[in-house]
């Protein structure tokens, strides 16, 4: 449990201008100016928003410029100017003007710093400011990941005609991501507020220290106490934290942040997301992309997934996992070709054949869809048996005759004890599991090769005696050698399952329906002989709230009302839709 902490605390570490007449030049209040043999580096350019903020930003173009130029732009909220600069002239040298501009009260802003509130409308005066200037050619692309990739989303919100293309990469969703997802409040990352608050740079110190968050969030599952203390138990004021747990449903405060439904249907330039199977927070990027084929009917998105985590590591491995040779990916290099594409003429990158490119692991191949759609509606369907097998249960293609339940019973006020502790991908590939809690579900040996690809989506049928609980599933590949190559996690609020915007308790005694779908996506091709796994689990853990189910606030929740334990019937009419399909072809190899 300590281990997966640490490696979970590591994750996600989100007009009126200053300018000479009618937005002509830069402000001449820039101080700093390199002129180099290749490049001018502006370093302390400011600009003023429409409502008063004051931004900073760092402007690198080629000495080499003769006329105008398009813009690669960054709105970053880990203002380091150093790499401020590297980002920029890399940007340059690809024909670029680059710009990276720190978000509002981060570096030379003398404002408040408040993360994700204000970026859509900022961002839109940072667009209409470069559009204006003698450098630029009006068209400016946006591109970066994690709280960068929220910002090109956030830009998105009001579409300024300036704005031609983004390339959000491992976007974060502060709604459905980081700090909650599917309506849980989770910790991982619990530090970040003050990593990137405590001053205008960043707090590397307070940040780095894995062992004192460990041990702090590990003090909160033991001391029973609501989540909502969690700062007070480690001694921190926590405000942000606190801001957000006033608001456990999709409601207005975070649909402000980005694009709301009309507003997604307005959005069409054309998108390049870049994501990985296993960065914690591709369910936010998911979202985001789902939100647009939903509203826009005619949205020009394309999608890029392979084998990597949230920093894209070049390593050769993930988390124990040997990469497909084919899997090497450098998601910048992707960005710019995608720039050169969209606003130089250029041919569309190699690896972008379809508007669904995803690598298959295991076959040393990229595949391609013509949308994510396709792929989940090719599906076999699971239903989650009453029958024994081994030590496990069975995954059965037809649903049983008979109505029968798998019964499980989860002290939740019990702090020394955790369920569902097998989702986080640590390693990928386990000789075995080792969590007993929870039921184990094994399909029938794959008669043939077959491509396991897509979103996981189903119906859990329960009957529990309590108003709500926090449901946690874990997909597996069991390879023929008998080893599990982890796939997908899920974890959701069953009283959110059907609307996330509104709570629905759940009735005790009562056979409920908790749907579930557009969960993270995997591409996995299962040898002959593999079989399915599905671990299911009340998730109950230091990585997430408690939620005791008593109807109230699960922020407010305490042991105190955890002293019935949950009693929860899993019914075998339960179902899993699998996407997948059967490959007639030799693997491919390097």
């Amino acid at each position: 449990m300590i281990l997966k902490n640490i490696i979970y605390l590591s994750l996600y570490c989100f007009i009126t201008i200053f300018t000479q007449t009618a937005y002509g030049t830069e402000s001449s209040q820039d101080k700093k100016v390199t002129h180099s043999e290749d490049f001018i580096i502006k370093t302390d350019v400011l600009i003023k928003t429409t409502s008063g903020a004051t931004l900073s930003a760092v402007i690198v173009r080629s000495n080499s410029m003769e006329k105008p130029q398009p813009t690669a732009l960054q709105l970053h909220i880990y203002a380091d100017v150093k790499e401020h600069i590297k980002t920029a002239i890399n940007a340059a040298k690809h024909g670029y003007i680059g710009i990276v501009v720190d978000t509002r009260g981060k570096r030379l802003s003398p404002d408040q710093i408040i993360p994700y509130e204000h970026d859509a409308k900022d961002i839109n005066d940072v667009i209409d400011w470069i559009s204006k200037q003698d450098f630029s050619d009006g068209r400016v692309a946006m591109y970066g990941g994690s709280y960068l990739g929220f910002t090109q989303w956030a830009a998105a919100k009001h579409m300024h005609p300036a704005l031609k293309t983004i390339v959000p990469s491992v976007a974060n969703n502060p709604m459905q991501g980081l700090p909650m997802e599917n309506n849980i409040f989770i910790t991982p990352n619990y530090q970040w507020p003050f990593y990137v608050m405590n001053n205008k740079t960043l707090d590397n110190k307070i940040n780095n220290d894995r062992g004192y968050w460990n041990k702090a969030i590990n003090d909160w599952y033991l001391s029973g106490r609501s989540y909502r203390d969690i700062d007070k138990i480690e001694g921190t004021p926590n405000p942000l934290l606190q801001k957000f747990l006033n608001h456990p449903s999709h409601d207005d405060y975070w649909l402000d942040m980005g694009p709301r439904k009309n507003e997604y249907s307005e959005i069409n330039i054309p998108i390049l997301s870049i994501n990985g199977y296993y960065d914690d927070g591709h369910i936010s990027a998911l979202y985001y992309l789902n939100q647009h084929l939903k509203y826009n009917k005619n949205a020009v998105h394309y999608w890029v997934i392979g084998p990597y985590n949230h920093f894209f590591s070049k390593s050769k491995t993930i988390n124990g996992y040997q990469k497909d040779p084919r899997a090497v990916l450098d998601r910048t290099e992707l960005a710019f070709q995608w720039f050169d594409y969209v606003l130089k003429g250029k041919k569309k990158p190699d690896l972008v054949k379809s508007k669904v490119n995803y690598q298959l692991m295991g076959d040393n191949s990229w595949q391609h869809a013509n949308s994510l759609a396709e792929l989940n509606n090719d599906y076999q369907r699971f239903y989650l048996s009453t029958k024994k097998y081994k030590s496990t249960y069975l995954l059965t293609k037809k649903i049983s005759s008979k109505v029968d339940s798998l019964k499980q019973v989860v002290d939740l006020a019990d702090r020394t004890t955790s369920t569902n502790t097998e989702s986080y991908y640590w390693p990928i590939i386990k000789e075995q599991l080792t969590d007993p809690t929870g039921f184990t579900f094994v399909s029938s040996p794959f008669e043939q090769d077959t491509s396991v690809h897509g979103s996981f989506s189903g119906e859990i049928k329960v009957k529990i005696n309590k108003k709500d609980f926090d449901l946690g599933m874990t997909f597996y590949e069991l390879t023929p050698n008998g080893k599990y190559f982890e796939l997908l996690y899920y974890i959701g609020r069953a009283s959110y399952a059907k609307d996330p915007s509104t709570r629905q308790l759940l009735t005790a005694g009562k056979v409920e329906t908790i749907p579930f779908k557009d969960t993270r996506m995997t591409g996995k091709l299962f040898k002959k002989g593999s079989r399915l796994v599905v671990v299911l689990n009340v998730n109950k853990n230091e990585m997430a709230q408690i939620n005791f189910g008593t109807g109230k606030d699960v922020s407010d929740e305490t042991n105190a009302d955890g002293a019935i334990p949950l009693e929860i019937e899993w019914l075998n009419s339960s179902f899993i839709n699998i996407p997948m399909k059967v490959m007639n072809r030799k693997v491919h190899k390097e």
